[in-house]
């Protein structure tokens, strides 16, 4: 039972659980048997809440039986949380020894809603320290594993929640995005990757990494799953004054639509500059297949052309870092975290905590910024950075005129071998070419799986992208791909894990 519960979806493990046919506690302990079996493979998890976990589940099973209505479509399903969000009952570490063992006083409003809607936290999940990544090969923790090959990288920064879904330990979770961190490790697990729109899920009680640039969002094994969970999380908070003040766009209601395969009278932008050299040839194939796809739906597909794009990676490598260091400037050894009593004075302990307790791509980071923000140097670098952000967002604007979504491969590799690219900065920061320009004009994109790479059997990722707040049609030209992608054997993809074993 526990491996046909595991293979389920969660949509319909909700409705299982709803009508009782299964206990959300046995759904719950299916999982969790499933973190212990192969998590040592796969190192998804920093933490597991195991006997929190079957309690709330177990809440959620007393209420159904007395005849309450479920608190939310998801309310008993389980869930992997990225540790960048605070939790009370937990640590919350952002994979980094500089907050090894931290205990928030406070949830995130993120946490918050998924415990109203009753659903079951599973535990928090490996990334890159600070969500500075693109690989999870920068955790304090070690790196997580890819599902697909042990050998290779999940994506970065939120790895652990990709991997975690991939791997078969949890049906839905949370991460983030500044640059690409929930849908480049999609693409490089076969599941599916969300960018809501800049302000549309609140960031309070986000740990933050650069905060003009930083987007929660729900990440699941399919589209449907994945709308679900956006509508729990997303929607206005009065404790984050970014978050904007609108309705959640109606993205369950697009999917239900989309799931028809009828895309007649929409218009697909393929994004000239994300694309063609430097992508590997399976990724491009998958690619163009999913266009073809695209057009047999009804779509019509037109080239759109961002000119300022490719200026997207080294602008955004200024304002992040910027961002970065005056963010983590607050762990100072004063208040919360680690703290080396190395020297007599503040500055001796501080400079001595932060040596021990930031890695090495949090320090380049920081460095980076601290320069780009210096006296002489600030018109030069962040000052000229932000203003080719304006002119990406031009250019979205300029494209979103002659299509109603934009499409490109979402990232230019598959996950590569774990090492490969870890002492090569540049070539690590490639990795996210073509989901950068999304975070830098505030706009949603999302990953869905785009079928396996010849070369390599790896899964590969087609990026969506939609105006702000434009998720609608985001989520329904996403559902009506997969549908069509699903019926032509390409769903194998949320079944199948090779080479591990889905075990009871």
């Amino acid at each position: 039972m526990s491996t046909e519960l595991i293979r389920l979806t969660a949509a319909e493990l909700a409705v299982k659980i709803h009508s009782r046919e299964v206990s959300a506690v046995e759904v719950t302990r299916a999982h969790l048997d499933r973190i212990a079996a192969v998590d040592g493979q796969v190192n998804a998890f920093l933490h597991v809440a195991r006997e929190a976990a079957l309690a709330n589940a177990a809440l959620v099973d007393e209420s159904i039986a007395a005849g309450t209505a479920p608190a939310s479509p998801l309310a008993g399903v389980p869930l992997a949380l990225k540790d960048v969000f605070t939790t009370m009952d937990m640590p919350t570490t952002c994979g980094s020894r500089i907050l090894e063992g931290w205990r928030p006083p406070y949830d995130a409003t993120v946490t918050t809603r998924l415990r109203a809607a009753g659903i079951t936290i599973l535990g928090k999940t490996n990334m890159d320290e600070f969500a500075m990544g693109s690989s999870t090969e920068y955790s304090a923790y070690g790196p997580t594993r890819n599902p697909w090959d042990t050998s290779r990288i999940p994506g970065g920064s939120g790895g652990g929640s990709a991997a975690a879904l991939a791997a078969f330990e949890a049906p839905l979770a949370i991460g983030t995005d500044t640059g690409g961190s929930i849908r480049q490790p999609a693409a490089m697990t076969g599941t599916v990757g969300v960018k809501p729109t800049y302000g549309g899920v609140s960031r309070y009680g986000l740990v933050a990494c650069a905060s003009s640039l930083d987007q929660c969002g729900p990440c699941a094994r399919t589209v449907l799953d994945a709308a679900l969970l956006h509508e729990v999380i997303a929607g206005p908070d009065p404790l984050d004054s970014t978050s904007i003040d609108a309705p959640v766009p109606a993205v369950l209601e697009a999917v239900r639509r989309g799931a028809d395969g009828d895309l007649r009278g929409l218009r697909v932008g393929v994004v000239r500059e994300l694309g063609g050299e430097g992508y590997q040839a399976g990724v491009q194939s998958n690619f163009e297949a999913a266009l073809r796809q695209l057009e047999k739906l009804g779509a019509e597909v037109v080239e759109v052309s961002a000119p300022h794009f490719q200026y997207g990676l080294p602008a955004y490598y200024l304002i992040l870092p910027s961002e970065v260091s005056s963010n983590l400037a607050r762990f100072d050894a004063m208040r919360y975290g680690l703290r080396v009593e190395n020297g007599t004075s503040a500055e001796e302990v501080m400079a001595a905590t932060r040596e021990a307790g930031f890695g090495p791509e949090a320090k380049r980071r920081i460095m980076l910024g601290t320069y780009a923000l210096s006296s002489g140097y600030y018109d030069a670098y962040y000052g000229q950075a932000q203003k080719v952000r304006t002119l990406i967002s031009r250019d979205f604007a300029t494209a979103f005129a002659q299509a109603d979504v934009l499409v490109s491969p979402t990232a230019p590799t598959t996950a590569f071998p774990i090492g490969e690219k870890v002492d090569d900065p540049l070539a690590m920061y490639l990795n996210d070419l073509a989901t950068i320009p999304t975070n830098l004009a505030g706009t949603a994109a999302m990953s869905v799986p785009s079928g396996l790479a010849a070369e390599d059997g790896l899964p590969t990722g087609l990026q969506i992208m939609a105006p702000a707040l434009g998720e609608a049609v985001m989520y329904r030209v996403a559902a009506a791909y997969e549908a069509a992608r699903d019926a032509e054997g390409g769903g194998a993809l949320i079944h199948r894990v090779p080479p591990m074993e889905v075990s009871a």
